[in-house]
């Protein structure tokens, strides 16, 4: 009997372990297993796929993955993680409380730039006036870099932050980081209502109904399916294996300038004489000088990626 089963594309809107969901053009989701011993999908991938059975859609086998614009991830030691792919911006969120790292902050923004994807920094937690203002301060190095920060209250009543953060979010996929506490969760709440809902149940169904989240989901957050919302964990541990050494200076916006200014061509801008790096560091009284705060961050990076290579 031939196999007239018909090959599909579609959208990967959750993963977990080898396992896939994946939306149809027409909204039906359907789970996906991987052919071959290695799924290569993670959420945000379009994907051709076939039914597992002739006549019967319930679900299906992923061909091939088609080409991605960009994939956003990381890599300790020993493994590696796909946040999703074919993004055009990462919102990092963070609160006044409890106090973000700036270092974890620095690794986020360096993959995104390592992948040429847009990053946003939402700062939450408005209504903590005083620990909001300390923090709005140590957020200056990156306002400064020229990058969108933007301020929230999440759990206040009104509607501006949630207008707010729809124009900036409308007709993009948009990928949500921030550490335990930032306001994730109420984040989405706010634009999917009924989001986490929907995690659970896809999680029942990936995992023959075990009660444990997927790793990454993805959301519309508009009925016609034009803006996504991607919900990923794991910003506490954000490794940077993946990043040659010496192209860190040039994901990091205050270090990159000066760059050219540097006697050697591959200086590592730690101990080099002539080098444009450490002077911008230590001209405190120059508009595009760097923070002693930000140079220690690319010493400690540019230390634990060199180690990694031998």
């Amino acid at each position: 009997m031939s196999d007239r089963r018909t090959l599909n594309e579609g959208l990967v809107v959750a993963s977990h372990g080898r396992h896939c969901v994946v939306e149809s053009p027409d909204g039906v989701r359907r789970i996906c297993h991987p052919r071959g011993k290695k799924s290569q999908a993670v959420v945000g991938d379009r994907v051709s796929w076939l039914s597992a059975t002739p006549g019967q859609g319930e679900e299906g086998t992923i061909e091939k993955v088609l080409p991605r614009k960009n994939l956003f991830y990381r890599q300790d030691e020993i493994r590696t993680k796909s946040f999703a792919a074919n993004l055009d911006q990462v919102l990092i969120l963070v609160a006044a409380e409890p106090e973000f790292s700036a270092s974890q902050l620095s690794r986020a923004l360096i993959a995104a730039e390592a992948e040429h994807i847009t990053p946003i920094i939402g700062l939450n937690k408005a209504d903590l006036v005083d620990n909001f203002a300390r923090a709005w301060g140590r957020l200056a190095p990156y306002r400064h870099m020229g990058y969108q920060v933007m301020p929230l209250s999440l759990k206040a009543e009104g509607t501006r932050d949630h207008a707010l953060l729809l124009e900036l979010l409308r007709g993009k996929n948009t990928l949500v980081l921030g550490p335990s506490g930032a306001g994730k969760s109420t984040l989405i709440n706010l634009l999917v209502p009924g989001a986490l809902a929907e995690t659970r149940e896809i999680s029942q169904a990936l995992n023959s109904g075990k009660h444990t989240t997927t790793s990454t989901s993805w959301y519309w957050v508009d009925a016609e399916r034009h803006t996504g919302l991607i919900d990923s964990p794991g910003f506490q541990e954000f490794g940077l294996h993946h990043i040659d050494p010496a192209q860190l200076a040039a994901y990091m916006l205050d270090l990159k300038p000066h760059v050219a200014q540097c006697k050697f061509y591959n200086c590592t801008h730690l101990h080099e004489p002539g080098c444009g790096v450490m002077v911008a560091v230590s001209a405190e009284d120059r508009p595009d000088a760097i923070s002693e705060q930000r140079y220690r961050i690319y010493g400690d990076l540019f230390a634990e990626l060199s180690q990694s290579r031998y």
